[in-house]
């Protein structure tokens, strides 16, 4: 359980990543902020779209991008209710995102703490500030619940 109120951005991609469960899909969502404002927010729809790439992470950079008008989001944060993996943490470094925000550890999938340690790699070409484990035991509980629903 929470010990104490998430910042609203993390409450919301909690809201998306319900949203994913309630339509199927895994449920991770993903929000970007700027200048404290929301500017999109996606959750998971790879089934949904059959699109192997319609991550929450990408479907709310994309969303960001078209909302700034830019494929850089300079100055922007993103808030993801699970660890990115290999392909999201990529978007993450060539849109240039300043702050990468994650609740749950993906010890499988995930490429930030674990795995490729994609922004670790001397080739990697921006390298966003990262914290994580905001509301992990929430996050990783809808996890948890939504697979042990479908075993």
């Amino acid at each position: 359980m929470t010990r104490w109120p998430l910042p609203a951005p993390m409450r919301r991609a909690f809201d998306e990543a319900r949203a994913a469960a309630d339509a199927g899909e895994v449920p991770i969502g993903a929000v970007v902020v700027k200048d404290g404002m929301i500017i999109s927010a996606a959750h998971n729809l790879p089934r949904t779209q059959c699109d192997p790439t319609a991550h929450a992470e990408m479907l709310a950079i994309r969303a960001a991008a078209r909302a700034l008008g830019n494929e850089r989001l300079d100055g922007c944060d993103l808030w993801v209710s699970l660890e990115p993996c290999a392909m999201c943490a990529g978007a993450i470094v060539h849109a240039r995102i300043a702050r990468l925000y994650y609740a749950a550890a993906d010890p499988k999938g995930g490429a930030v703490a674990h795995g490729g340690r994609i922004f670790d790699q001397p080739t990697c070409l921006h390298r966003p500030e990262v914290y994580s484990g905001m509301g992990e035991d929430e996050a990783a509980g809808m996890l948890r619940d939504f697979f042990a629903a479908r075993r």
